[in-house]
């Protein structure tokens, strides 16, 4: 049976994962949504596998090298279909784009890092916008290097070196220039926007008290949606929130996004929705002792509405399209490639309107601005008593 690589969830509570103990999607997929990339397992071996999700039916082809993959071993799809691996040997990180060649496999050395030996982390950020570029941090005891390590013209690049410990990293523009991370310093944690148009400069983007920790999961550069989380409104305990970039309107802290014992992710959010922040389907992976579902939520809404996963799930991975449909991809012994289909549409009256699974997913028990602007504006300080709404 093929199964994929993920990483464990960090243990369930209302706060969700701290310290970038986020759990990872089991496969990464391009920004536009054409090409996935996970590890799988053939036996005891990991080797790379893409998957092309923009033709009619799915379909993977499976990128074996000389010789298996570490488990850890981090996977990327380009924007041509190559897929960027990053391996570690000897203390080295070694990157190489690999491609199907006839029966076997292409690779394309693309050089390597060596990381001081005190304590620094190095890992792929998210896919960029465009898929021709690809970018890694490099976190150390007191400061995070971010390079370029694919897309340039002479192997890792180092782009920016930024004061503090950074984690996460979200892309807020369709060119991709605007980097936002979360940066730990003096003990706190605070999104921050990283502009690789002007040699990695450094602005602050979320701010909501000065004793809080604020931290970015996702944006839409359509309309300006970020989903954020923070213990602003309940220290010691994280919530998650909404806002828009270049709103003069403080971040909200919905009460049904509060789900006990249970850790919940933003993983997709709609595309397309340019002045109607507010109806941006946002996707959800919560992970409880029963295991891991999906969820589906629009601001405009007041509840999360909770769908089995299909069987198989790349847990966390998955994507909206403009009008409303939720992809999620799975593999099985039976379909080792597939993507689940659910159509959710808007109702005018800001209610998501009755599903349509297709399978193998089965109907659930009941239960701004015109573009993100080159210089995010920060979601600046808001008095607290404004910050929750039910």
């Amino acid at each position: 049976m093929t199964v994929c690589a993920t990483e464990p969830a960090t243990a369930p509570g209302d706060g969700g994962p701290e310290n970038d103990g986020t759990p990872r999607p089991a496969c990464a997929i391009t920004a536009e949504g054409a090409y996935a990339a996970r590890l799988a397992l053939a036996g005891d071996s990991w080797y790379p596998e893409r998957w092309t999700l923009d033709g009619p039916e799915p379909y993977a082809v499976p990128l074996p090298g000389d010789q298996p993959e570490e488990p850890g071993t981090e996977v990327q799809p380009m924007a041509d279909g190559r897929v960027l691996v990053h391996r570690v040997a000897a203390g080295r990180h070694l990157f190489a784009l690999l491609y199907p060649t006839g029966p076997g496999t292409g690779e394309q050395p693309l050089g390597d890092l060596e990381c001081p030996d005190d304590g620094t982390e190095l890992r792929l950020l998210p896919p960029v916008p465009g898929g021709e570029r690809a970018y890694a941090l490099a976190v150390g005891p007191r400061s995070t290097a971010l390079w370029q390590v694919a897309g340039g013209a002479f192997g890792p690049e180092h782009v920016a070196e930024i004061p503090g410990r950074c984690s996460g990293g979200v892309w807020l523009d369709r060119e991709g220039r605007m980097l936002a991370v979360d940066r730990e310093t003096g003990g706190r944690t605070k999104a921050v926007v990283v502009d690789l148009g002007c040699g990695g400069e450094v602005s602050p983007l979320l701010q909501i008290a000065a004793d809080s920790d604020d931290r970015i999961l996702l944006a839409d550069p359509d309309s300006g949606l970020v989903l954020i989380r923070s213990d602003a409104p309940s220290p010691g305990h994280a919530r998650l929130g909404w806002g828009v970039l270049g709103s003069t309107l403080p971040v909200r802290f919905p009460e049904c996004l509060r789900l006990p014992h249970c850790a919940v992710t933003p993983f997709a959010i709609q595309p397309g929705q340019v002045l109607t922040p507010e109806r941006c389907g946002v996707a959800l992976r919560v992970d409880g002792a029963l295991g891991s579902w999906v969820g589906v939520w629009r601001p405009a809404e007041r509840a999360v509405r909770h769908l089995p996963a299909p069987d198989g799930w790349l847990t966390g991975a998955g994507l909206w399209t403009a009008d409303g449909e939720l992809q999620l991809p799975y593999a099985t012994r039976e379909s080792p490639c597939g993507v689940a289909r659910l159509a959710l549409p808007f109702t005018e009256a800001g209610q998501t309107a009755g599903t349509e699974p297709r399978t193998p997913v089965e109907a659930p028990e009941p239960e701004a601005p015109t573009s993100a602007p080159s210089r995010p504006v920060p979601l600046q300080q808001a008095p607290l008593g404004r910050l929750v709404t039910k």
